[in-house]
């Protein structure tokens, strides 16, 4: 187990990656992954997609949950966090404002992606879920529970987000207790990371093609998303400047198994 010295500097070296300069989309469309990875097939019972924060699912999978609602597939998505502190340090006041308003756009952008029933807010810490992995796990089982489902997608427990590897861990864990497959979808790989990347099992990698309309309901989908897309203030990039879009709005998306 990481002492807490360990866990801050991890943390820390995370945060300077996601941070730096990311790899340019150019250089992962030349990388052609389509044409290198095993495709996948959607299945046909019940699917629960997870997020960390309001926008994860949607950044990661939306295009495949429109795919899945356009073919009678029931989709059941829990966020665990309200993404409160994705602008950095504030007020209590000004946290909870912002979670109301990321609650509000990830309502409008399930809703870009088809008839999807309200997601499952856990109401859990931003920047600390690895320090309620336990609860996480058990909101993601009793959902699993509660629709049968099928499937279970989740962020890659390898991202480097704490966030998103905490609830890709949890998820991982109630899938197994459960016999459920967990598909995994990275989401700041494609920043960090650069074409054939060791950190990265290419291996268990796979791509799930997307339909021009189905593209087009998730490009609508991220457009709710004004807090993470507009400068935050006092200079402050947008914690998803266009670079980072164009990695999510590819003809395909990727999961990892």
């Amino acid at each position: 187990m990481s002492t807490p010295q360990t866990a801050g500097a991890a943390r820390q070296a995370a945060a300077a990656a996601i941070d730096a300069q990311g790899t340019d989309e150019a250089e992962w469309q030349q990388a052609r992954l389509p044409d290198h990875l095993p495709h996948l097939v959607l299945p046909t019972g019940p699917v629960v997609v997870v997020a960390a924060h309001p926008d994860d699912e949607v950044l990661g999978f939306g295009g495949n949950v429109a795919a899945l609602l356009h073919a009678g597939t029931a989709v059941h998505t829990v966020c665990l966090s309200d993404g409160e502190a994705s602008h950095g340090p504030a007020t209590t006041s000004a946290r909870a404002q912002l979670a109301a308003r990321r609650r509000g756009e990830l309502a409008a952008a399930l809703g870009e992606l088809g008839d999807l029933p309200a997601p499952v807010h856990a109401g859990l810490p931003d920047t600390a879920l690895d320090e309620h992995e336990h609860h996480a796990q058990a909101v993601i089982g009793e959902l699993l529970d509660t629709v049968g489902a099928a499937l279970c997608v989740a962020p890659w427990e390898g991202d480097l987000h704490s966030d998103h590897e905490a609830a890709g861990r949890a998820a991982q864990r109630a899938g197994r207790d459960r016999s459920t497959p967990v598909w995994s979808y990275p989401v700041w790989m494609w920043h960090w990371a650069r074409p054939n990347d060791p950190r990265v099992p290419w291996h268990r990698a796979c791509v799930l093609p997307l339909s021009a309309s189905v593209i087009d309901r998730k490009k609508a989908a991220l457009a709710r998303f004004t807090s993470q897309l507009e400068p935050r203030g006092s200079g402050t990039a947008p914690v998803l400047p266009a670079q980072e879009i164009a990695h999510h709005t590819r003809t395909f998306e990727t999961v990892i198994r």
